[in-house]
């Protein structure tokens, strides 16, 4: 886990070279002891900031033995990092380290949009999910042999030294896309149901898909319209 008494390490040095690591306090305490109650809407940066680091604590351990519990020599070691630039757009990604420990980084606006903890939780498991199904991993084979279709056409085709590599680059980027869709579904699936196991509504999360924008079902897209996958986590829901 990477929190304990603090809640982020703002800069995301595994992807960002010349980074500065900051570490932020964590939630204040209340007299009892326990983190204070986390507001039902935010209102401000700070609340989403004190909801956030509540919530990791919370959802790492939940994601790690979910982790654990489907698959087998995989690194299950979560680590949350915060990107705090402020010219990043809101997003959340999944990726891994060089010793292949799974990241999962949040841009600090995507904290500050976020309307609750419901949200933010989703968001989390979400990328924790990726992970656990091995979409890098899946990706990359995916890549590979669309790199080795399209180059080989190429070379059938008669193609020289410089239109063969071409045709691998779009065949790889092709590659890596034909699933993509199918990833983020996968992932809307299980990060519901993680969601729920650490005490979370999915439901309520989820709908952070009404304010972005729909990317409809275009040819190649990286990612399904946004009523599926709000469908797909009312059906996994469902089931639960």
């Amino acid at each position: 886990m990477v929190f304990g008494r603090v809640f982020a390490v703002l800069g995301l040095c595994v992807v960002l070279s010349a980074c500065d690591e900051v570490v932020v306090a964590s939630a204040p305490s209340g007299p009892s002891g326990q983190v204070s109650q986390i507001p039902d809407q935010f209102r401000t940066s700070s609340e989403a900031a004190q909801a956030f680091a509540q919530m990791t604590r919370t959802m790492e351990p939940v994601a790690e033995r979910e982790c654990r519990a489907r698959t087998r020599g995989v690194n299950c070691d979560f680590r949350i990092l915060v990107d705090d630039r402020r010219s990043q757009p809101p997003n959340a990604y999944q990726t891994l380290d060089d010793n292949n420990r799974p990241i999962i980084a949040f841009t600090i606006r995507l904290i500050e949009d976020a309307r609750n903890v419901d949200e933010l939780a989703f968001v989390m498991a979400h990328e924790a999910a990726h992970h656990i199904e091995g979409h890098i991993g899946r990706q990359r084979e995916n890549a590979l042999a669309g790199a080795v279709i399209f180059g080989g056409l190429a070379t059938l085709s008669g193609g020289d030294t410089s239109s063969v590599e071409t045709a691998q680059r779009l065949g790889a980027s092709v590659g890596a896309r034909s699933y993509s869709k199918e990833f983020e579904l996968e992932a809307d699936a299980l990060g519901t149901i993680i969601t729920a196991r650490a005490g979370y509504d999915p439901l309520r999360g989820a709908e952070f898909f009404n304010r972005i924008p729909d990317p409809g079902n275009r040819f190649l897209g990286t990612h399904p319209p946004n009523a599926q996958r709000i469908e797909t986590v009312r059906r996994t829901a469902a089931q639960l």
